[in-house]
Order: C-alpha cells, then sequence, then structure tokens
C-alpha cells in the first residue's frame, strides 16, 4: 500500500551564532526516513532536543528543510511553489504543543477557529459561521462559547480550540506536537480520548510526537526512537517496546517508571560517547534499528 506520507533523507541545519558564526551548521534533522499510512498514528519520541519537533515542522514547511524528501499522497511537498503549497495546507495541519501560546489573545476563538477558512476562502459568512459551531460541537466545545477569549477558556479547552482550528479544512494528515504534555494528566486522558474518536470519525492520520513513552505505546501503532537528529530505531509499538536493539532505545525505556512489586527500579544508563551514526538496519521484518550487524 502506497503511504499517505513518506519523508526521505530529510536533513535540517541551523547555522550556528554567536562566536561560532561562520563555523559548521548544527544538523538538527540528520537524514530522517520514514513512512506512515493512511489511518495510521506513527510515533516519533526522543528526549528534549533530539529534533522530533523540528522534523514535523519540516514535514509540512513550516521550517524548511536543507534537503531530502516529503512526499504527501503522491506529491513532493518540497518540490511546491509558494501558491501550491498555501493551496496544500488544507490537507495537513498540526496542533501545537502549548495551548496557551497558540492561539491569539486578542481574538474570539470562534474567529481563530475560522480564521483558516478565511484564509482558504471557503464559503460565505454564514457558510463558516456554520462550519465553525459544527467544529466546536466536533471537539466537545459549546457553540455559545465562539464569542469568548482564550483566556477564558483551561489548557484543555484550549487545546480542543487549536484542535478545532486545525481540523477546520478537513485535513487528511495532523502533525501533533506534544500535544497534551502541557496538561494535567486528568485532562491529558479526555484529550487523548478525543483525538482517537476523531480519528476513527474523520480517517485522520497522525504523526504524535511526544516524550511520554507510556502515551506513545498506548495510541501508536508503529513508533521511530530520535537521538542527535537520528533516527536510531523504527519498528511497532510491539517491537520497541518489547524487543528494543539500540542502546537508546533500552536506555529510554528504563526510565518509564514501574517499580515491581518488592523490587528496584532499574536505570540503564546511555553512554553518549558511544553513539555512532550508523545507518538503520532490518531486525526483522517491519524492525529497524541503528546497530551493527
Amino acid at each position: 500500500m502506497t503511504p499517505l506520507v513518506d519523508v526521505g533523507e530529510l536533513v535540517k541545519e541551523f547555522a550556528r551564532g554567536g562566536l561560532w558564526r561562520g563555523g559548521a551548521g548544527v544538523r538538527a534533522v540528520d537524514e530522517v526516513s520514514f513512512s506512515i499510512a493512511r489511518g495510521e498514528t506513527f510515533g516519533l519520541v526522543g528526549e528534549s532536543g533530539s529534533g522530533k519537533t523540528t522534523t514535523g515542522r519540516c514535514i509540512l514547511r513550516l521550517i524548511e528543510p536543507t534537503s531530502g524528501r516529503v512526499v504527501f499522497d503522491g506529491r513532493d511537498v518540497l518540490a511546491l511553489s509558494a501558491a501550491e503549497l498555501r493551496a496544500a495546507r488544507r490537507h495537513f495541519q498540526i496542533v501545537f504543543q502549548d495551548p496557551y501560546s497558540s492561539l491569539n489573545p486578542r481574538m474570539r476563538v470562534g474567529d481563530i477557529v475560522e480564521e483558516p477558512l478565511v484564509i482558504h476562502r471557503q464559503g460565505t459568512g454564514a457558510d463558516r459561521a456554520a462550519r465553525v459551531a459544527e467544529l466546536f460541537e466536533l471537539v466537545g466545545l459549546s457553540r455559545d462559547q465562539r464569542q469568548r477569549f482564550p483566556h477564558e477558556f483551561s489548557g484543555g479547552q484550549r487545546q480542543r480550540i487549536g484542535l478545532a482550528r486545525a481540523l477546520a479544512l478537513n485535513p487528511s494528515f495532523v502533525v501533533l506536537d506534544e500535544p497534551v504534555s502541557a496538561l494535567d494528566v486528568s485532562v491529558q486522558a479526555q484529550v487523548v480520548n478525543l483525538l482517537l474518536d476523531l480519528q476513527q470519525k474523520l480517517g485522520l492520520t497522525y504523526l504524535f510526537i511526544a516524550h511520554d513513552l507510556r502515551l506513545v505505546r498506548q495510541i501508536c501503532s508503529r513508533i521511530g526512537v530520535m537521538y542527535r537528529g537520528r533516527l536510531v530505531e523504527v519498528g511497532t509499538a510491539a517491537d520497541v517496546f518489547e524487543r528494543a536493539a539500540h542502546p537508546y532505545t533500552r536506555a529510554l525505556l528504563s526510565a518509564i517508571p514501574q517499580l515491581p512489586p518488592g523490587g528496584r527500579l532499574e536505570r540503564i544508563a546511555f553512554d553518549a560517547r558511544s553513539f555512532t551514526r550508523l545507518p538503520l538496519r532490518t531486525i526483522s521484518e517491519g524492525h529497524q534499528a541503528a546497530i551493527l550487524n
């Protein structure tokens, strides 16, 4: 089956600043390749600074990649002109990590959700108003709340508003960039359940970026593990959690709190000095890791 999203050898380099200006650039994303099937939730995990968010934003061209390939539904996103990219954006959207800073505090939330429809010139004013009301109900909010401002909502409600905005144009692919990390645990479960319900109802495909491994295991069918801009392991949730092959993946998994009765929590330390930039090799069908033979 042809994947909906196919990322190939994606690279993003940032120039060094300050005293190091003019020196070698920093590779935040280093030849990353993976694909996402239609209707799938692919998880991208790793510690802070591993390149997860930069990868997600490069895929959508919110940040311009240095090189590589991003094919969405058969079209190379990186080859699109500015006008073509603007038209294509209705098919792929993003939900940002921080529900507090991602919404304009000076706009009413109904206008925030309507904005993509205005930009893409969708329907009449009445059509857009009806669509916004529908979106509010879709994400579990009351249509009567449309005239309020972001500061009048809780964090979980704001993230629902951000999700409604992302869904306004009926996209098929959504990048979820740490969508629940800024929320209380009880609220996290509500938002995650909403995401799963919407995926089933609307046939959405997700790239789920997170550092919470337990959450990733719960909702992702396949997982990619990133370290220093590189993918070091890719596989099904069972492959990664039960048959981890890369030392960094094992160290990451050992950080999950799961103290056995009468036992001690054993942590595996990963020595960053031992890291080598090896290509992924096949461990078993659908399971790859950047390790020596």
